[in-house]
């Protein structure tokens, strides 16, 4: 049966040619996203000398004095970068259209997912190998593995690397929200099992092949149960356009924002109680400030990474200057949460309630501190712990309330108008 190809304007004669067509047309897709970002003339001047500064580095490894830091990293963390290696996705080349031409013909559709199976793993099995060539020379001359060792430990580790992929696949395909991740997860525990594995039986020839014929066999259940599943070709086509979409994400990650999902209901503050016990308009405008700061992911996370630096930051400076870093960093704080203050009361919604700027100017002044007190809590924590011991297990949660109010409110006399 002949398979009208329309995006390229002539009948396909074979699953066989529609499978090397739909390849072709991946391939050709992932090249003009990566010309977009870059000229090939560039590429070239950059990918030319690297890869003969790389080969020379790593032909001194294989003859040179190898790094003082190699006797001191342990064996599990070459298994491990080479977990890190197995994660990723399948692409399985089904698009769009074949939900009303190609899915009538299930050996088309079949012959499709097995070549883009083989596919994807395929370039994971190559993405391994060189890998482990990168990581050979330290294994072998830094922990004395031989060459026997070293081909059953990629064997290994191809072996898990096709286990893990199918079985994170089934479950990006089959399950949605909290559930899919929690599967995830427990298809991410094989990688695990395979650093642990790797440097037990890190000298038993035997023991590695062994290990990995049982991953070879949870790779061929994964496969036979993959291919007869049914009822997800949607959820295949999802999941094959974003892995389509990965390099083109990375070119855009620093360009764009990453759309946001629509959402019936918030992850935090579900229920969408009053926070604050008054029930005047300033404590409500407030209480809505403080809700769209904490739902907002942007701002969410700002908050958390400049919390996370702070306290490193006080935690690495001398004891002279602790409370000096804790200041600057409360009233840096303080001054980013009144900026967003100030956008969110400029909001045109916000415009449209019957508030003057003294009012919004007291939800203001309420908001900030409240916002503030969990930065300034637990910057002053990092000072008082330190410097005081058990005074400070007392007198850190009312100092950083205290720092927290006073750089709040000195930055709202100043920057709200009433």
């Amino acid at each position: 049966m002949n398979q009208q190809y329309k995006s390229d304007g002539y009948r396909v004669p074979s699953p066989a040619s529609l499978l090397r067509l739909r390849l072709t047309h991946h391939w050709k897709e992932q090249l003009a996203i990566i010309r977009t970002a870059a000229d090939w003339t560039v590429l070239l001047y950059i990918l030319i000398p690297g890869l003969l500064l790389g080969g020379r580095y790593y032909y001194g490894f294989w003859h040179d004095p190898l790094p003082a830091w190699v006797g001191v990293m342990p064996y599990a963390m070459f298994p491990a970068i080479l977990a890190l290696l197995m994660q990723g996705g399948i692409v399985l080349l089904l698009h769009e259209g074949d939900l009303l031409f190609l899915r009538q013909h299930p050996k088309w559709l079949r012959t499709v997912m097995r070549g883009g199976i083989l596919y994807s793993l395929t370039v994971t099995g190559l993405m391994l190998a060189a890998g482990f060539l990168v990581l050979l020379p330290f294994m072998v001359r830094g922990y004395g593995i031989s060459g026997l060792q070293a081909l059953a430990l990629l064997v290994l580790s191809l072996c898990c690397g096709a286990c893990v992929k199918l079985l994170k696949h089934h479950a990006r395909v089959r399950k949605t929200g909290w559930r899919r991740w929690l599967w995830l997860t427990a298809a991410a525990l094989p990688s695990v099992l395979f650093i642990r594995l790797a440097w037990l039986f890190s000298a038993s020839t035997g023991l590695l092949l062994l290990a990995a014929a049982v991953y070879a066999a949870g790779a061929v259940l994964a496969y036979r149960s993959r291919m007869s599943l049914s009822g997800t070709f949607l959820g295949d086509v999802r999941e094959d356009f974003k892995q389509r979409m990965k390099i083109a994400g990375l070119l855009l990650r620093g360009v764009i924002d990453k759309p946001r999902p629509t959402r019936h209901k918030p992850w935090i503050f579900r229920r969408s109680r009053p926070l604050l016990r008054t029930y005047s308009p300033e404590s409500r405008l407030a209480d809505a400030s403080i809700k769209a700061f904490v739902r907002n992911p942007g701002h969410l996370k700002l908050y958390l990474q400049f919390t996370g630096v702070s306290i490193i930051a006080i935690l690495m400076v001398p004891s002279f200057l602790k409370w000096i870093i804790c200041i600057v960093l409360t009233v840096l704080m303080a001054y980013w949460l009144l900026s967003f203050w100030k956008l969110f009361a400029a909001d045109d919604f916000i415009a449209m309630l019957p508030l003057d700027k003294g009012q919004k100017a007291d939800a203001g002044t309420l908001a900030v501190p409240l916002l503030i007190s969990p930065f300034s809590i637990l910057l002053a924590a990092c000072v008082c712990l330190p410097l005081y011991g058990w005074w400070g297990l007392v007198s850190f949660i009312p100092a950083g309330i205290v720092l927290g109010l006073i750089a709040s409110r000195m930055f709202a006399a100043i920057r709200l108008s009433r």
